[in-house]
């Protein structure tokens, strides 16, 4: 990545100044030789590393050091295209505004997830558009002490789409893969992944806080290997945003997509239609479930994978019906 004819720095995940790289059990069909190398982050950033932007309060002072850092080309990417000053400096403002001002997010639970080293947080899936991945991400940056950044894990659709794809990796996502998370877990990362996939933010209305199915347990596999917590995330309010009573099949498979929503406002308002009802969220971090106490055998088990998908599942599950049970009403505390 260039910017004015000077290269921007790539930051590896493991760089010089790392802690001590430690090997990852091999994946099927590896022999031990060929298991990756990966390594830990050290405890302080990088020295190379751009400063958080956070940390300066002046906003016209932050916005000042970042086109001086883009002229000169003294800003650092990581290997998955993560540009963490432009997230910090253009990308996330605007979509705190959405948090604080339109949704009214409040967080619960934020004391559950690690102050440092990996960790896996699996959320319900909901809302016709993906917001609530959004929101979860602001949640995660700005609650936390460290202002840890989530790495969202998306599907192919993201990557593939002119401009979104793009952004999305500048923005800290990748693909969702078994490889690209538990590098991530391994380098000391928090991922954040939504095993409902489509089928979740794509269900109709009537369906709306009932978990579809959460596929083969990919996710717990990488928690196992990596030996980090998992996080269930349920997350209240997204459902309504795009209240969905129909699907425009036909025109979504000639536009490549897995529906086109029919809401009560969308199409027949046009881009009207498209802005999302302000509703009052609930993004809550429930207890971890630990994977560090297994032994190199049960990392192969299915049953132990199955075991804990749906032990997940039923953790999110329960803290929605828990939610919704003292919720008043939809855009009310």
């Amino acid at each position: 990545m260039t910017t004015s004819g000077v290269e921007a720095q790539v930051i590896p995940l493991h760089a010089p100044g790392r802690e001590k790289p430690v090997d990852v059990p091999p994946t099927a069909g590896q022999t031990p030789a060929d298991a990756p190398v990966v390594a830990f982050p050290a405890k302080s950033a990088p020295p190379e590393e751009t400063p958080a932007p956070q940390a300066d309060p002046d906003p016209v002072a932050r916005l000042l050091g970042f086109l001086r850092n883009r002229l000169t080309g003294h800003y650092a990417v990581d290997e998955f295209g993560f540009d963490r000053e432009l997230t910090d400096t253009l990308v996330l403002p605007p979509l705190r505004l959405l948090y604080e001002k339109y949704f009214r997010v409040s967080t619960h639970g934020v004391q559950n997830l690690p102050s440092e080293g990996g960790g896996l947080i699996v959320c319900n899936h909901s809302g016709t558009l993906p917001l609530d991945a959004v929101m979860t991400a602001i949640a995660v940056h700005d609650e936390t002490p460290d202002h840890r950044h989530l790495r969202m894990l998306g599907a192919d659709l993201v990557f593939q789409t002119p401009l979104l794809g793009a952004l999305a990796r500048k923005t800290g996502q990748t693909l969702a893969c078994a490889a690209d998370a538990e590098r991530l877990l391994c380098s000391g990362e928090l991922v954040g992944v939504w095993p409902e996939g489509f089928k979740g933010i794509g269900k109709p209305f009537s369906a709306r806080y009932r978990l579809q199915r959460f596929g083969r347990g990919g996710f717990v596999s990488a928690a196992l290997r990596t030996r980090v917590p998992i996080i269930p995330c349920s997350i209240v309010g997204a459902e309504e945003i795009y209240p969905k009573i129909g699907d425009l099949k036909p025109l979504a498979r000639l536009l490549g997509l897995p529906y086109l929503p029919v809401t009560p406002f969308f199409p027949l308002l046009g881009p009207l239609g498209a802005i999302p009802l302000p509703t009052k969220w609930h993004i809550e971090f429930g207890e971890p479930i630990r994977t560090d106490s297994y032994s190199e055998e049960d990392l192969d088990d299915p049953m132990l994978v199955f075991s804990l998908t749906d032990q997940v599942r039923e953790s999110i599950q329960t803290a929605l019906y828990r939610r919704l049970a003292h919720r008043r009403s939809p855009f009310k505390d």
